[in-house]
């Protein structure tokens, strides 16, 4: 699954794909030019410094960036800590249960360097940190399960946690002043993570069985699609949370909502939009504490779910062998799932708590 050293793309895929990486897109002479001389122009566009970013597929990524480690942030989601900051940056977004089956993002950004500030951040569950792990990503949060301790530290990860960190953690006093209870307030201010990072002498470079895409990424000039099931209305009940994804044929994404309102991001004002919707479906339980849930996600080789993009869906299997493992998509020939480049939401979820229009 991880595609090593994809940078070299072929030109009509480049010319049919690209919107500029440090550039103002402005194709200056061209407009004078010959044909010859506009692809040239667009070409530069993508070598000055911009390659494929590993989470998405864009080729809006830069060069000094590659090969760093992504972070995963455990981000609260019920209604009344919303507006979230800082989650529309995010290039990947989790939404899975958790007790009570309320529902927590992980939203999983691809450059430890280039991190946002993020409110409210909330406590660690085990499962987050399982996908966390097969990212090799630095694990954000604030707070623990403390019944799971002794699992979280069988994972060795980097981690940093908002209970033993005061530098890169805080109480935001825009959301105190406007009356937030105290555990919707918690923020992660992401600008200062590179520098933590450095000072506490964490790794920065990804290990190389991460190099290189996620995902398996289609050709840029051939968008994939699928016949005869449409999926424009896509709804899950998570239980205690809902989510609902709209698809819009102006833009080709996926527009979500949650609770019946648009999701947004409290910072930027931008509604959270997707290329790519995952539903996986898998075992949940409420644990022997009677609060917390059991959530079913390593050890798997044959689950069920759907891969929804450009307006259609199809069912797909997948597996996440183990907590230092990728999640694998296959489609229904038991192939690698080829995905389209752009932004992702993946919900887990158990089976009958969605349906897709």
């Amino acid at each position: 699954m991880k595609k090593y050293f994809r940078y070299l793309i072929l030109m009509a895929a480049l010319m049919a794909f690209i919107t500029g990486c440090g550039s103002s897109g402005n194709s200056g002479s061209a407009s004078s030019g010959s044909a010859g001389v506009q692809v040239e122009a667009e070409a530069l566009v993508l070598w000055d410094g911009c390659v494929e970013n590993p989470l998405t597929g864009k080729l809006d990524y830069s060069a000094d960036s590659v090969g760093n480690r992504p972070v995963a942030v455990m981000v609260n989601n019920v209604s009344d800590a919303l507006p979230q900051y800082g989650i529309s940056e995010a290039d990947i977004i989790f939404e899975v249960p958790i007790e009570a089956y309320l529902t927590r993002l992980l939203c999983v950004y691809s450059d430890y360097t280039d991190v946002p500030y993020i409110v409210s951040v909330r406590s660690y569950r085990y499962y987050f940190a399982t996908i966390a792990c097969g990212f090799d990503a630095i694990y954000v949060h604030w707070g623990q399960d403390e019944s799971m301790m002794d699992y979280y530290y069988s994972l060795d990860m980097d981690t940093y946690n908002g209970m033993w960190n005061s530098t890169l953690f805080g109480r935001d006093q825009g959301r105190i002043d406007s009356g937030y209870s105290t555990e919707h307030t918690s923020y992660f201010d992401g600008t200062l993570l590179a520098s933590q990072m450095e000072s506490d002498g964490v790794r920065t470079t990804l290990e190389e069985e991460y190099q290189g895409t996620v995902f398996n990424f289609n050709d840029a000039s051939s968008p994939v699609t699928y016949d005869g099931v449409s999926a424009v209305d896509v709804n899950i009940n998570f239980g205690s949370n809902t989510a609902e994804l709209v698809y819009r044929e102006d833009t080709k994404t996926y527009f979500k909502y949650t609770g019946g309102q648009s999701q947004v991001d409290g910072i930027t004002g931008d509604q959270l939009e997707f290329e790519n919707v995952i539903i996986l479906e898998t075992d949940m339980w409420v644990r022997d504490d009677n609060v917390h849930l059991g959530v079913n996600i390593t050890g798997v080789t044959d689950g069920a779910g759907y891969y929804i993009t450009g307006g259609t869906a199809q069912p797909i299997t997948w597996s996440k062998v183990d907590e230092d493992s990728q999640f694998v998509f296959y489609d229904a020939d038991g192939n690698e799932l080829e995905m389209n480049r752009g932004k992702t939401y993946i919900a887990i979820t158990r089976t009958g708590t969605y349906t897709i229009e």
